[in-house]
């Protein structure tokens, strides 16, 4: 049921159902009160306070917020529900923007399918963040799920992984404040012999090479290789581990290890404070709780 005080719908948009403001066409939610289309209000009744259409079984006016009914007092204490906030559970797809603390600095709903991250004009702008590109991301809602892509950005975009995770040929991961790159090699050719017959001298002993881990420079170049092959895991941190960076003390002390499992190599956590995050390529599908990081701001997906 619409309110009697519809406005009208540009083109694109449809009126909201619950307050009878327009918002996007296909959005999940309503821009402005921020309820979910598809809801019949089956046994409507008006709030005394401003007049919106609400539900009689509501608790609270999805418009101006006031109680709709008092609380019935329980033995000799007496229930007090506070007033649903602005972002309440039910109001669609949300970012947090965190702070160095991890708790949540700004909360940022989804007001569009496609919603753009950046220094400059974006509908999510951080103007004094020198490390984001003026349009560096985007944050797209389709088909009931929340993506990311980066727009090429100068120090792109990275989703922290939230478990195991295999590595793709190219993958740039950022552990502590390193940028290392993960690149296969392929398999390397058979044992041999000169066509004269002389054995070449070289170690047997370790497993093939299939792949390599490259630390890279700000400017993109190549400090440091170390190669990756069967039976062979690698553990990176801080302090202890097979490849160590004692002048990074944003990475853990022990950071994280790489396997090779089943025909791939693999990524594990283990337990840093920063995490593992692995730069975006493409259209990447976000989790409930799962933290971005662009630019030097750290989002987190708090609903989808």
């Amino acid at each position: 049921m619409v309110p009697a005080t519809r406005v009208h719908a540009p083109p694109g948009t449809v009126p909201c159902e619950w307050c009878g403001n327009p918002t996007a066409a296909g959005l999940p939610f309503c821009a402005h009160c921020g309820r979910r289309p598809g809801v019949k209000l089956t046994t409507a009744t008006s709030c005394a306070a401003c007049g919106a259409t609400v539900r009689e079984s509501d608790s609270f006016c999805s418009a101006c917020g006031v109680p709709l009914r008092q609380s019935e007092p329980q033995g000799e204490a007496e229930v007090h529900t506070l007033v649903f906030s602005a972002h309440r559970y039910d109001a669609g797809p949300r970012l947090a923007v965190l702070d160095e603390n991890g708790e949540i600095r700004q909360m940022v709903p989804m007001t569009k399918l496609e919603m753009t991250i950046g220094r400059g004009a974006c509908d999510l702008s951080f103007a004094d963040d020198a490390f984001l590109s003026p349009i560096h991301a985007q944050v797209v809602w389709r088909d009931g799920g929340m993506f990311v892509r980066d727009l090429g950005s100068c120090n792109r975009t990275w989703v922290y992984l939230d478990g195991p995770a295999p590595l793709v040929d190219d993958d740039c991961l950022l552990l502590g404040s390193q940028i290392l790159q993960f690149r296969r090699i392929g398999s390397p050719a058979p044992l041999g012999q000169e066509a004269d017959g002389t054995r070449r001298i070289g170690s047997v002993t370790p497993a093939p090479d299939l792949a390599v881990l490259v630390q890279l420079r700000a400017d993109g170049s190549v400090r440091d290789t170390v190669h990756l092959g069967p039976g062979r895991p690698l553990v990176i941190g801080r302090d202890t581990g097979d490849w160590t960076f004692p002048y990074d003390h944003t990475m853990s002390g022990t950071h994280a290890e790489i396997r090779y499992e089943d025909g791939r190599f693999v990524i594990r956590d283990l337990g840093s404070r920063n995490g593992v995050a692995v730069a975006v390529r493409g259209d990447r599908p976000l989790a409930v709780g799962q933290r971005l990081l662009v630019g030097d701001h750290i989002l987190r997906v708090e609903s989808v």
